[in-house]
């Protein structure tokens, strides 16, 4: 009788310590397996620049003189795309771009701002002058139409995208992107990088 109550309580003693050696095998399965955490830390959507290499895009300067993005290599570059009438939204995305460089501090000088226009309407002075700094290219908008990729439901426009210093487009942020997230994939990209 005391030997079956002795081996009953051993089995249970055995037991417990399985399931405690058992315990965080199981609970890293049901994680993986149930809950399926992303691993994702970035804000922005990253691109695989193989799928989409940068096409000639016919891009010039305001006064007709060809620039190409190539000009920007080495450098970081937040890239918009708008048309010529620049409205609320577009304005928007030029003011967070300006600032977002801003937040960089010493390392600010390694990006770049690019607003590409997709017609030919004139951008207001007032822009240029208060967006000092962007460097404002015409480029064909059926060319970057097939380049740059959109959510659903969106278009170029509204997006900001980030080109790496090498030249390929590796990021894409989300429309009415928050400033707050951007600028810590930005932060991240600077202390990851070691070019550019």
């Amino acid at each position: 009788m005391e030997d079956n109550k002795q081996q009953r309580t051993g089995r249970w003693k055995l037991f417990a310590v399985i399931a405690i050696c058992a315990a965080p095998m199981i609970a890293s399965y049901l994680t993986y397996f149930v809950i399926k955490p992303e691993g994702r830390t970035n804000y922005g959507s990253l691109l695989d620049p193989r799928t989409y290499p940068m096409p000639a895009l016919g891009t010039t300067t305001l006064d007709g003189k060809a620039v190409v993005l190539d000009d920007y290599k080495g450098k970081w570059i937040m890239l918009q795309v708008n048309d010529g009438d620049c409205q609320e939204p577009c304005q928007t995305k030029l003011y967070e771009m300006r600032q977002l460089r801003l937040t960089q501090g010493k390392d600010k000088d390694r990006i770049e701002r690019v607003w590409l226009v997709t017609d030919n309407q004139p951008v207001e002075t007032r822009l240029i002058r208060e967006y000092d700094g962007t460097h404002i290219l015409r480029a064909n908008p059926n060319a970057l139409k097939a380049w740059l990729p959109v959510d659903n439901g969106t278009t170029p426009a509204d997006h900001i995208y980030m080109i790496d210093p090498l030249g390929n487009l590796m990021m894409r942020f989300p429309k009415d992107a928050d400033p707050n997230k951007i600028k810590k994939d930005l932060n991240k990209l600077m202390k990851a990088s070691r070019i550019g």
